[in-house]
């Protein structure tokens, strides 16, 4: 009989090995699928990585897609910590993508612009998480269905503009309106997608980190997802800090969505986000939820989105193997995550 026995010690180490375990094992278990798909495993995987890391414009690109995942993984991050189970990052990032271009159609300084955009963003990521934490707080509605289901309504609300009033009437696609040329965020490299996003991102992980780790705002998310009833007892409003939570990871998230706007498309259309909402999930637990692990995971996992086109172009495989890629290393890392709390033991059934 197997039975699993709660550990009583558990390594810091573990929080670095557990996630390149579960990208070693990912990376072997799809490693079976590419030699099904009838291409040679490590040719594939050596043109992913120099379609990802081969040059300074594939550096580029990488760190350009990585960047909306660092911030939809933050902002999962600080939400789970809190024990607020936000599943709606990809509508928050949406949410946060209307609100920032519509502030950057407004013709005014370029830094004012650039400012009020993230502040937009970061407001409609934070009004659109807090939906479903009211909705837990005051009526007990379960946050992992809420929030989830509110990822369809802001996507459906977003096609409701672009096929409607925001519909560019010359050429009858449904996209917004461009943003001002002011309201472009500044790019650091010639020749690249390099832009102010990719700094803020990276400027945003430390700052959480912060935040969680030094700040008494950051022990009482701990406490109130460590043990909301005694954290409730020594006099912490676990309710209030729920809220505060859900407020920050949606404007995370909503930030995500400025970064695509103002950085990569200068408008809004459909395709504006690829998943990243839902990628800040997998990316999150294999940083197990920590804002510095974030950064890495992030990198990872846009590598992999950048690589699978080169690789599919190269050998054949189909390039949906970058979500296989994702959905597995997430089962790893929950698997892993299972190992590290309990122990597994073999034994008799009389025993």
């Amino acid at each position: 009989m197997v039975r699993l026995q709660l550990r009583q010690d558990v390594s810091p180490a573990l929080n670095i090995v557990l996630p390149l375990a579960a990208v070693a094992s990912t990376l072997v278990l799809c490693s079976v699928l590419i030699k099904i798909a009838g291409a040679p495993v490590a040719a594939a995987y050596g043109v992913m990585l120099s379609a990802a890391f081969g040059d300074t414009y594939a550096v580029t690109e990488t760190l350009v897609r990585a960047t909306p995942m660092i911030f939809t993984g933050l902002a999962v991050a600080i939400a789970f910590r809190a024990r607020f189970w936000n599943i709606g990052a990809e509508g928050q990032l949406l949410s946060g993508a209307v609100l920032s271009c519509m502030v950057g159609a407004i013709s005014m300084p370029g830094a004012l612009a650039i400012f009020l955009m993230f502040a937009a963003g970061f407001a409609g990521g934070a009004v659109t998480a807090m939906i479903p934490a009211v909705l837990r707080l005051k009526f007990r509605v379960d946050d992992v269905v809420s929030s989830l289901l509110l990822n369809s309504v802001v996507l459906y609300g977003l096609m409701a503009l672009i096929e409607g009033p925001w519909k560019d009437s010359l050429s009858g696609y449904p996209i917004s309106p461009p943003i001002e040329d002011s309201a472009n965020f500044p790019v650091f490299l010639e020749g690249t997608r390099l832009h102010l996003g990719v700094l803020a991102a990276f400027v945003a992980a430390p700052v959480v980190w912060f935040i969680i780790a030094r700040t008494v705002l950051g022990f009482k998310i701990r406490a109130t997802g460590e043990n909301p009833e005694a954290a409730s007892f020594a006099g912490i409003g676990t309710g209030r800090i729920i809220f505060t939570a859900a407020l920050l990871s949606g404007g995370l998230a909503g930030l995500a969505g400025v970064c695509q706007v103002g950085g990569v498309h200068y408008q809004v259309m459909a395709e504006i986000s690829p998943g990243y909402g839902y990628s800040g999930i997998v990316i999150a637990m294999l940083a197990r939820l920590n804002p510095l692990g974030v950064v890495p995971a992030a990198l990872f996992l846009s590598a992999v989105m950048v690589g699978a086109d080169a690789m599919s172009r190269a050998t054949g495989v189909p390039a949906f193997i970058a979500q296989v890629i994702q959905g597995v290393a997430l089962l790893s890392m929950l698997v892993a995550l299972l190992l590290t709390q309990y122990r597994v033991q073999f034994g008799s059934a009389s025993a």
